[in-house]
């Protein structure tokens, strides 16, 4: 019986956009993350010192949240 290869090498240029792309999607979701970070900063900042101390919170750990 003989033996047949299955495996073929991947097409030119195939490994280079595959690592472009998934680059590209690392960047977006950092880009999503400091977003996400940013908005949630800026609504505990809109909170009144009462506010923050009914969930826990005092305005010395607003920055520490976001992060």
């Amino acid at each position: 019986m003989a033996a047949v290869e299955t495996t073929r090498p991947a097409p030119f240029g195939a490994i280079t956009t595959y690592r472009a792309i998934n680059g590209l999607s690392g960047a977006f979701g950092a880009l999503w993350a400091w977003n996400d970070a940013r908005v949630t900063r800026n609504a505990l900042n809109r909170l009144s010192d009462r506010e923050l101390d009914d969930i826990g919170l005092c305005r010395g750990d607003v920055d520490t949240i976001g992060r």
